[in-house]
């Protein structure tokens, strides 16, 4: 009988022997933790490149918008109407305006990206890739903080050329521009994944988003509100955002930063469960 030839085994080289074992040693965190942090990064990147590559439209054009406030409400009530001790009114409506766009833009930023995937129907590529419902909330909820803070950014920056402006307690501005950023992308992937078509987000934002946000006491002090319209915007959440916000600059406030801490951390929890719960169900994304 013929001797079969033999097999020449050899060792692994080096550098995929280190690689397994670094591979490896990232598995059990992987496992414990649930998310693959590449794919999260490159959805992050790819919302990101998204409104980016549209600045006009998603930066230059909410600018512009808040300038115009700017302009109005300034000239006209610029030295009649005092709300804070030593703040003018024109640098009073600021911070208001910053946080009013700030949370609109980060709403536009998931729920347009859902749609337009939904609409158009890229948005099988998202499902069969590996990422998981965690994931892709992670991703889409950042770029919405990131398109959102850009946008506040860019309209301080603006606003520092002709006002004086104090940022007492930047940590606070912080905090409430991620709570409600993110809130506000949550809430977006939620009206995303609810809407079949533009018509149905362009409402949402219309009818919902908009006369919150003008009613929470961006051009005003809630305390000169008469009774009725002063206790619905003591029920309105993107006031106690709005609110603690401008407590960053000024350090004076209507109520007092801790509730509005703890309404905007509710608001940003409850937002992101429900977008969450919807993402893992795959609420009117699987057939």
């Amino acid at each position: 009988m013929p001797e079969l030839p033999s097999v020449k085994t050899g060792t692994a080289r080096p550098d995929r022997g280190d690689t397994a074992v670094r591979s490896g040693s990232r598995e059990p965190m992987a496992r414990l933790t649930g998310l693959a942090l590449t794919p999260a990064l490159t959805l992050f990147r790819k919302e990101v490149l998204r409104f980016a590559k549209v600045w006009l439209q998603t930066i230059a054009a909410p600018l512009v918008t808040t300038l115009l406030y700017l302009l109005v409400f300034g000239h006209a009530l610029g030295g009649r109407v005092t709300v804070y001790p030593g703040v003018d009114y024109t640098t009073f409506i600021v911070p208001g305006l910053m946080m009013m766009s700030v949370l609109q833009n980060a709403f536009a930023n998931s729920s347009s990206s859902l749609i337009q995937s939904k609409v158009t129907g890229n948005i099988v590529f998202l499902l069969l890739s590996p990422l998981s419902p965690t994931e892709i909330f992670l991703a889409m909820t950042a770029a919405s903080i990131v398109r959102g803070a850009a946008v506040g950014l860019a309209i301080l920056a603006l606003a520092l050329l002709y006002l004086q402006i104090p940022i007492l307690h930047p940590g606070w501005v912080v905090i409430f521009t991620v709570l409600g950023a993110g809130g506000m992308g949550a809430l977006g992937i939620i009206a995303g994944l609810w809407a079949e078509k533009f018509d149905q987000i362009a409402g949402f934002q219309n009818f919902l988003i908009m006369p919150l946000t003008f009613l929470a006491g961006v051009f005003y002090s809630v305390q000169s509100l008469p009774g009725l319209w002063r206790s619905f915007s003591m029920v309105n959440p993107f006031f106690y955002i709005i609110d603690g916000f401008r407590y960053g600059f000024f350090a004076d406030a209507d109520v007092s930063v801790w509730a509005s801490l703890a309404v905007a951390l509710a608001f940003f929890l409850l937002a992101a469960g429900w977008a969450w719960w919807l993402l893992h169900r795959g609420y009117k994304l699987r057939p």
